[in-house]
Formats: C-alpha cells, sequence, structure tokens
C-alpha cells in the first residue's frame, strides 16, 4: 500500500508516529489525570465540551487561513500552537483552570487539522486515498504498542508525575515533527492557486465563497448522508475518549497501572486484520465493510455495558473487538468523505463540515458529564445507539447511491 503513496501524502506518513505514539501515551491517562487534580466528572465533560465549542470557530476561520496562509504555513503555525503549546501547559497543570488554558490552546487544532488534509489527499489519485487512511491506521496500531509504557511510568512514578512526563515528551517529539515535516513538503498546484486567489481578499468577501460551497454540500445528498455518519462516529468518540478510562477505574475496579495495556491489545487485533484481512479487501465494497466495523463496535460496546467488575479479561475482549471495529469501518468512511469533495474547494469544504460537525458534538462532553453521574453505564448505552443510527444510514446511502449509478 505504501508504495502506491507519493509526494505529500507520504511526507506526512513518515513523520505521523512522532505525533500518535507520544498522543497515544497521554491520552489514556488524560481523564484520570484530570481526576487525581481534583477536577470532577462534570469539569472534564465541560472542558471537553468547551474545547468543542471553540473548535467550531476555528473550524469556520481554518478553510479562509489555509488558503490564506498555504496548506504547509498554515500546519505548521498552528500545530505549534494547538500541541506543542497545549501539551506545555498540561505538563504543568495544578487545576481547572491550567486545563481550560489548555483547552482554548488545544481548540485551534482545527486549522492545522484542514491544511494536513489538503496536504494529505490533494496530489493523491482517489482510488489510493483508502490505501493513506488504512496506512494511518497502521502507524495508529504500531503507537499502541508503546502505549504500555504509560503503565509502567505510571507504576514506577506515580500517576501525576508520570503523565506530566508523557506530556513533557509529547511536546518534544511533536514539534521536532512539525518542522522536519514542513522542511519535507511541498505546497500542491491548488494550494498555490488558492493562495495567490487570497491575496486582497478579507475574510467578509471569504464569506460569499463560505456560502456558495455550503449550497454545493447541501445539494450533495450522498455527502449529507455519510456525514451524518461522521457526525455520530465523532459523537461516541468524543464520549468514549473521555469516560471510557474513568470508567474502567471507577466503575469497573481495573488498577489505573493496567489502563496502558488495553491500547496494546487494541494493536494486537487491528495488526493481525491488516496482515491477514484487510489486503483482501476491494474498494467497491467498501459500504459493506463500513456496515460491519460498526456492527462489530456496537457489539463490543454492548458487551462492555454488560461486563461485571474486575473482569479484566472481558475488558481486553472488548478492546480487541471495539478496535477491529474501528479498523475495518474507519478508512473507508474517511475515504468516501475524502472522494466526495472536490479538491478546487476541498479547504472551505473541509472547514464547513468541520463546522457542522463539532455543532453537533460539542454537547457530548456535557451530555457524556451528565448521564455518567446518574449511572456509569449510561454514556455507552448512547454508544451503542449512535453505532445503530450510523447503520440505518448506511442502508440509505447505499440506496441513494444505487439510484443515481
Amino acid at each position: 500500500m505504501f508504495s502506491k503513496i507519493k509526494g505529500n501524502a507520504k511526507a506526512c506518513l513518515i513523520f505521523e508516529a512522532m505525533w500518535v505514539v507520544p498522543f497515544n501515551m497521554f491520552a489514556t491517562y488524560a481523564s484520570i489525570y484530570m481526576l487525581s487534580l481534583g477536577l470532577k466528572e462534570t469539569q472534564i465533560g465541560l472542558l471537553t465540551s468547551i474545547n468543542l465549542v471553540l473548535q467550531i470557530f476555528t473550524s469556520f476561520i481554518s478553510g479562509h487561513l489555509t488558503d490564506r496562509l498555504g496548506r504547509r504555513k498554515a500546519l505548521l503555525i498552528f500545530d505549534l500552537v494547538s500541541w506543542s503549546i497545549a501539551t506545555l501547559i498540561w505538563a504543568i497543570a495544578q487545576n481547572f483552570w491550567y486545563f481550560l488554558a489548555a483547552v482554548i490552546v488545544n481548540s485551534f487544532q482545527k486549522i492545522p487539522n484542514t491544511a494536513w488534509y489538503c496536504l494529505l489527499v490533494e496530489d493523491t489519485e482517489p482510488e489510493n486515498r483508502s490505501a493513506i487512511f488504512t496506512i494511518l491506521q497502521v502507524i495508529s496500531v504500531i503507537s499502541g504498542f508503546f502505549a504500555p509504557l504509560g503503565g509502567l511510568l505510571v507504576s514506577k512514578l506515580t500517576l501525576v508525575p508520570a503523565v506530566r512526563l508523557m506530556y513533557l515528551i509529547a511536546c518534544i517529539s511533536m514539534t521536532v515533527m512539525f518542522f522536519g515535516r514542513n522542511a519535507i513538503t511541498y505546497d500542491t498546484e491548488i494550494s498555490i492557486k488558492k493562495r495567490l486567489e487570497s491575496k486582497g481578499i478579507n475574510f467578509k468577501e471569504s464569506l460569499k465563497e463560505y456560502k456558495e460551497v455550503l449550497k454545493e454540500i447541501v445539494t450533495n445528498r450522498l455527502l449529507m448522508i455519510i456525514v451524518g455518519v461522521y457526525i455520530l462516529n465523532n459523537f461516541q468518540m468524543a464520549i468514549r475518549g473521555t469516560y471510557l478510562s474513568i470508567y474502567l477505574v471507577n466503575a469497573l475496579g481495573i488498577k489505573d497501572s493496567l489502563i496502558g495495556l488495553f491500547p496494546a491489545f487494541s494493536s494486537v487485533a487491528m495488526l493481525v486484520l491488516l496482515l491477514l484481512v484487510i489486503p483482501k479487501f476491494k474498494e467497491e465494497f467498501s459500504n459493506r465493510y463500513m456496515v460491519i466495523g460498526f456492527g462489530i463496535s456496537m457489539l463490543a460496546n454492548t458487551m462492555l455495558i454488560l461486563l461485571p467488575p474486575k473482569n479484566i479479561t472481558g475488558v481486553i475482549v472488548v478492546t480487541m473487538l471495539s478496535a477491529s471495529g474501528s479498523i475495518i469501518a474507519n478508512p473507508y468512511l474517511e475515504s468516501t468523505i475524502a472522494n466526495l469533495i472536490s479538491d478546487e474547494n476541498r479547504a472551505k469544504m473541509l472547514a464547513i463540515l468541520t463546522v457542522l460537525l463539532l455543532v453537533f458534538i460539542s454537547p457530548a462532553g456535557i451530555i457524556g458529564g451528565w448521564t455518567y453521574s446518574i449511572n456509569p453505564r449510561i454514556p455507552f448505552v448512547l454508544i451503542t445507539l449512535a453505532f445503530l443510527l450510523n447503520e440505518v444510514l448506511l442502508l440509505i446511502f447505499k440506496q441513494r447511491k444505487r439510484q443515481l449509478t
């Protein structure tokens, strides 16, 4: 698959592990770290929602800034702001206000997200784009084997000092990555064209283009359906990412030093599928693979809800099933969206789609915190319902696509 990838996509993929490895290490412990520093579950949910609400604004301006600055420049500047500075604040955090400052800074991540996505796909043939997203999953898989290092640090240093060290490692690794990637990438023809077109155009004038792009999105029925799937998938990821570790520790009684082991089991499941199953997949059956992947994820989540306390074997099975569902469905979901978006308006279209996404998922943190305070299982019931709705939407997508062809 990697031999099919050239240009900016290859350059981005080469450096990706320097972001994913440290991110996976600290992300596993982020919620527990906040609890250990005195935050409540509802405050953690509030921070998640504040981050998502602020990302609505940064997403909205991301298309304009990505076109105006060029993909590479926008990517470098705002990656440094949203990740290098944010991880440094998290490393020295003492209370809620430190985390709020980090959330504000980190909310600018949507600008480099748009720029990175454009660099990743603009000079790649549509039929090779699913390979890009599958390779990203491979990198994520390999990085999962490093996650137990976080657990080792926690067992040696205790939770708070260990997580502070993880954030410092992330700050250094990500910063080196940002400068290294910038050095070997180039601005695509579309990027140069958009940068020249954007000269002398202020944001107010750029809003007119946004209106035209919004019309293009709304009239694309297939894109709107698959965006619905994307929104539901991100909604469940926001809740799961915030409350899974808390649920495992507080509700199921799993030791916090063991939490870092579970991403390694995810990686084992993904690696087996990547080596033995996914190479046999064919692009024309992408809808079928999404249905299967979300179905497996729904099964895993249902099992998680029913697990008794201290059942480590059950958590491992759930973790591996959930990872399997993700590796099957997510690359095809990403490539389907990428192929339904035109290169000409990619930056602004991504910006608008991200705004729509965040409007719908920004309440996820508050909803997760409120429902968790009622019963720790309720957030995971909501996740299961999200997967069920995705199955229905994919059935509708298949029927509409058949009608158009």
